[in-house]
């Protein structure tokens, strides 16, 4: 995916944009290739590196994509040769030698390697190693205070920290109103998703919102359905999750819904983002019985739909667990909307904090609500074609469970409170969340708490909150000196 390339590729691209080359490219095999047309870069999450580019290999002149790696062996080991997207690659360029000539498309075409580290002027060559070295030394130690921090008490860095949660949650909070403002408008304005940013000019940005503007229900229903969404597709699904639940909103779902809840939303969801197979040519009789029902009931329903559908080639499965595959998340999804729409999971959430029972029991209970145990289908498969080796136990585990209420229904049910005049019980929401401990770990909050020398003080949301936004705020950005502990170590 794009947001994880590393810093050395992004270096690439500069000068694949650029052409520094002392002398035009040569293939392995000997082919000439001059470049007509770099290309445009790919701003998407996924697909070649640069698109539409024209290249003159030998005597023939190809339009189509270019993908640039660090090595020859990456065109496998990220997938490539597996996903649709890069069919259309007429050059695979990478900065390392190369022993092979060529890289395989899904559809077995052959596409020709370049490494162009023969072919920098000397200082760019020399730029790249020290990139190289660069970023190795940063996934070794992501935080320049990994060797001074110690000057820094554990009680001031714990504060540090603390604050920083809180201010996380703030800003989430002030996150999730803005999305119930442009819901709000959109439903006033009779707008339907999705809307171009720049549609919602002067009249958005200077309406005055009153508290009857978020007396409907169907908003707080769709800001939770759509950030779950968001959070069940981890970081390489979230997008086209949130996007699936903003075309297949809660407006949309409650004119079809019916007895068969699960089925009918199963079927929606799998039609309009575009996973749904070939019912007549699946193997498997049980696997063919289940989408045929799906088929058969979005067959009678899909008239009511007008709005936008996805295909298989935007949702990712390379590089992830079974379990975490966007089918079995989409059918946790399904239980969460039943909850939501169904069984009035947000009265639920709000009774359970009006209550006067201890946080302890009060946090059980809202977390029990967001625990989905797997069953029908889905239970024993984790794409439609095949059937999986081990039963799924869980849709939704409580790791899982704790980061949806930490990061949206905690902040949300505070806003709820807020905006209806609960003050007591907006506080207590945010003392409950004060005193979360989540089940949930985190590679890069293990990182910062032990570069810090916290220990398990992480296991504490808000503070486990509050590592992420120093990391993410400061460490990342180099913003040493704007830091607390930053500022006692390096001032």
């Amino acid at each position: 995916m794009k947001k994880s390339q590393s810093i050395n590729e992004k270096f690439l691209y500069e000068i694949w944009k650029n052409q520094n080359f002392t002398k035009g490219l040569i293939t392995k095999d000997g082919q000439n290739i001059e470049v007509i047309n770099i290309g445009i870069e790919n701003k998407e999450l996924s697909g070649p590196d640069f698109k539409n580019a024209k290249i003159k290999i030998g005597n023939i002149t190809f339009t189509g994509d270019v993908e640039i790696d660090i090595d020859h062996a990456d065109w496998k080991s990220h997938g490539h040769n597996l996903n649709k997207k890069y069919n259309s690659v007429i050059l695979h360029a990478v900065l390392n030698d190369i022993d092979r000539n060529n890289v395989y498309t899904s559809e077995g075409r052959k596409i020709p390697s370049v490494s162009i580290i023969n072919f920098l002027q000397a200082d760019l060559a020399e730029s790249i190693k020290a990139a190289i070295i660069s970023e190795s030394k940063k996934r070794i130690n992501k935080m320049p205070c990994m060797e001074s921090n110690s000057e820094i008490t554990e009680k001031d860095k714990l504060n540090f920290v603390y604050d920083l949660g809180i201010n996380r949650f703030k800003h989430k909070k002030e996150k999730f109103l803005e999305r119930l403002k442009e819901l709000i408008y959109l439903e006033q304005q009779n707008l339907k998703e999705p809307i171009i940013r720049y549609e919602l000019d002067e009249k958005f940005y200077n309406k005055t919102f009153n508290q009857n503007d978020f007396n409907n229900q169907h908003l707080w229903q769709q800001l939770i359905y759509e950030s779950i969404f968001e959070a069940l597709g981890y970081s390489k699904n979230k997008e086209i999750m949130k996007s699936l639940a903003k075309a297949a909103d809660i407006k949309f779902l409650s004119t079809i819904s019916n007895q068969e809840f699960i089925s009918t939303v199963e079927s929606v969801l799998f039609n309009i983002g575009g996973l749904m197979p070939d019912v007549i040519h699946l193997p498997d009789e049980e696997t063919s019985v289940y989408t045929k029902k799906l088929y058969e009931i979005w067959n009678g329903i899909k008239n009511k739909y007008d709005g936008i559908k996805f295909n298989a080639a935007q949702w990712h499965f390379f590089k992830l667990r079974p379990q975490n595959f966007p089918t079995v998340r989409l059918a946790g999804g399904a239980r969460i909307l039943k909850k939501i729409m169904n069984e009035n999971l947000i009265g639920k959430i709000t009774d359970a904090i009006s209550q006067k029972n201890k946080d302890k029991d009060t946090i059980n209970y809202v977390r029990s609500l967001f625990i989905i145990k797997s069953d029908g289908f889905w239970k024993n498969h984790y794409v439609f074609d095949q059937p999986a080796k081990v039963p799924i136990n869980y849709f939704i585990g409580s790791a899982r469970a704790d980061e949806i209420l930490v990061n949206i229904i905690l902040p949300v049910i505070t806003l709820y409170f807020e905006i209806f005049g609960k003050k007591e019980l907006s506080q207590k929401t945010i003392k409950i969340f004060l005193n979360f401990y989540q089940n949930s770990e985190n590679n890069l909050v293990n990182e910062v708490s032990s570069t810090l020398s916290l220990n398990d003080a992480w296991k504490r949301s808000v503070l486990y909150q509050g590592m992420i936004e120093l990391f993410r705020n400061f460490c990342s950005r180099d913003k040493c000196h704007e830091c607390y502990i930053g500022q006692k170590i390096f001032s």
